[in-house]
This record gives structure tokens, C-alpha cells and sequence, in this order.
């Protein structure tokens, strides 16, 4: 009798089993046919990207391989030449490392200077919304018309720094005369423009942190500077990398408020790889080196992207 109700429970749980393994399956199933019916919906934006990003990258990939001049249209199949010529040339390398230095100093204050502007909106109690947008202008103005703006702000012996500080009774450099001083006002330039984007990203991070930690961590006794590098810089690592990496992306490409104040100059001294792009395909009439140079400068970028990721990524394992 006890054999025959051990058997009947045994039926009974596998036929539940098989009950549960059937539904699974057949949500499976419904799940992987809901998904094929919503691939349509991507073809658009699959036809976009393909053309706003994979056509021109393949085309200048293609263009890389070859010695083209723009203005006799005359086309010969180089193979990986212009790379070769590009990586031995000192100009190059030159237009790198300024690149990388002109990159480095800018987002490096352009964070500290956001942090702490950041930090102060968020511990500010009134007229916030106010501040931030009179901080955000800079941003919403058209790159070249800033320019042309700071080019007036430091043209020299009769722009408008320069008159301040003369006012004063001091003699000014020649911002954009003076290599060093060229690339510094190029520095500035790119902080004054960008800072507001990096406030108002870390301005909105800050605001998402946990107030239960804060108020822990205020109730053990910890400062605002515990606060702020113990709780809530960790708390918000990944927009911290998020906002890194597209600042530095994006300042790789910086051209037009170059171009508008020095244009390159004095000599090379504010050349980036993106000016020396430009006067190899406009100038000198070099389409596919120029290409060239385009395709080792992503692919530096997105070197450098992955190597902060990575590094970050790590520190977060690590914590």
C-alpha cells in the first residue's frame, strides 16, 4: 500500500516537472517570437547608422589605402603607405603629443572645475536653477561664434583681458602670440565652453546619491569632504566615467575654436591631429593621407576610451 502511494507522489512531481519544463518552453518561445516581430521597428536606425556612421568610415578606410590628390583626381593603390608615412613623420608624432596635452589639461580642470562648482550648487539652498542656467550659457553658443568672442577677449594690446590688465597696472603676454601662451588660451578657451556641460552632468549625479548613506555617514561623524569623496564621488563612478570619456572624445576633435583663434599658430604650436587633418586634405589637397590620419586618430580615441573604462571598471572591482 505504502509502495503504491511513494509511486503515485513519484507521478505526480514528475508530471509537475514537466508541467513547469513545457510552460518554460513556451514562454521561451513566445519571448523569441515577440523579438523577431520588433526587428522591423529597427531597420530604420539600422539604415541611418549605416549610412551617418558605417559608410563614411568604410569610405575613408578605403580612401586610407590610397595616394589621392583632390585637385588632379589622380587615384593610386597605396596599400598601408600613407600609414607608414604618417607614424614616420615627426609632425605627426608632434601634433600627438600636443593633441594628448591640449586633451589632458582641458578635462582635467574642466572636472575639477565642474566638481566643485557641482558639489556647491548641490549643497546651495536657493536660487539653483537659476545659477545653473546662467552657468550653462556658454555651452549653447555656437562654437565658432565663441571663438571669434574669446578672440576679442585676448587679442592682444587691445582686447579686452588685455585692457583690464593694463587698467591695473600690469603687462600682459601675448595670448596669442606667444606659443605657450597660445596653447593655454586654447586650454581656457575649451574650459570656459565646456565646464557648464560637466556641472550640469555631475550637478545631476550628485542628486541621485543615496540620501540614507549621507545622513549615515553625517550620524558617524563624517565631514562634507568625507561625504563627498567617501560616498558620493564612489556612488557615482559610472557617470563619472561616462562624462570623461565623452569630454575626451570630444575635445580629440577639437578644431573650430583653434582654427577661429590661432588657426594652428604660432608656427605649429597649437596644431592638433585634427588641424593637421584638415591641412592635409584642404591645403595640400592629400585626401587619402588625411584619411589616413583620421583612422589612426579613432582608433587612438578609442584606445584611450577603453583604457579609462578598463581602469576604472578595475578600481570599482577592486572597491
Amino acid at each position: 500500500m505504502a509502495t503504491t502511494s511513494l509511486a503515485g507522489t513519484a507521478v505526480v512531481q514528475s508530471s509537475k516537472a514537466v508541467t513547469r519544463i513545457t510552460e518554460r518552453t513556451t514562454k521561451r518561445r513566445a519571448k523569441g517570437a515577440r523579438r523577431r516581430t520588433l526587428w522591423p521597428f529597427l531597420l530604420p536606425s539600422g539604415v541611418i547608422a549605416f549610412f551617418i556612421l558605417l559608410y563614411p568610415l568604410g569610405y575613408a578606410l578605403y580612401l586610407s589605402l590610397f595616394d589621392v590628390y583632390l585637385d588632379t583626381g589622380v587615384s593610386t593603390f597605396v596599400g598601408l603607405g600613407n600609414y607608414a608615412d604618417l607614424l614616420g613623420d615627426m609632425r605627426f608624432w608632434s601634433s600627438l603629443l600636443r593633441t594628448v596635452g591640449i586633451v589632458a589639461s582641458a578635462v582635467g580642470v574642466e572636472f575639477c572645475l565642474g566638481l566643485a562648482v557641482a558639489y556647491g550648487l548641490y549643497r546651495l539652498k536657493f536660487a539653483v536653477r537659476g545659477l545653473n542656467l546662467l552657468m550653462f550659457l556658454p555651452h549653447i553658443i555656437t562654437p565658432v561664434v565663441a571663438a571669434l568672442f574669446l578672440k576679442w577677449v585676448f587679442a592682444g594690446r587691445w582686447g579686452l583681458l588685455d585692457s583690464v590688465l593694463a587698467g591695473m597696472g600690469i603687462f600682459p603676454p601675448d595670448w596669442l602670440g606667444d606659443p605657450m601662451w597660445a596653447r593655454i588660451t586654447v586650454v581656457i578657451a575649451d574650459t570656459w565652453q565646456f565646464t557648464p556641460f560637466m556641472i550640469l552632468v555631475l550637478f545631476a549625479g550628485l542628486n541621485t546619491v543615496d540620501q540614507s548613506q549621507i545622513e549615515a555617514a553625517q550620524i558617524d561623524g563624517a565631514g562634507g569632504r568625507q561625504v563627498l569623496f567617501r560616498i558620493m564621488l564612489p556612488a557615482i563612478r559610472p557617470l563619472i566615467v561616462f562624462v570623461l570619456t565623452m569630454r575626451m572624445m570630444d575635445a580629440f576633435r577639437y578644431f573650430d575654436t583653434i582654427y577661429v583663434l590661432t588657426s594652428g599658430g604660432p608656427g605649429s604650436a597649437t596644431e592638433t591631429i585634427t588641424m593637421q587633418t584638415y591641412a592635409l586634405a584642404f591645403r595640400l589637397f592629400q585626401v587619402g593621407k588625411a584619411s589616413a590620419l583620421g583612422v589612426i586618430t579613432l582608433v587612438i580615441v578609442m584606445a584611450l576610451a577603453a583604457i579609462l573604462i578598463g581602469v576604472v571598471g578595475r578600481s570599482k572591482e577592486r572597491a
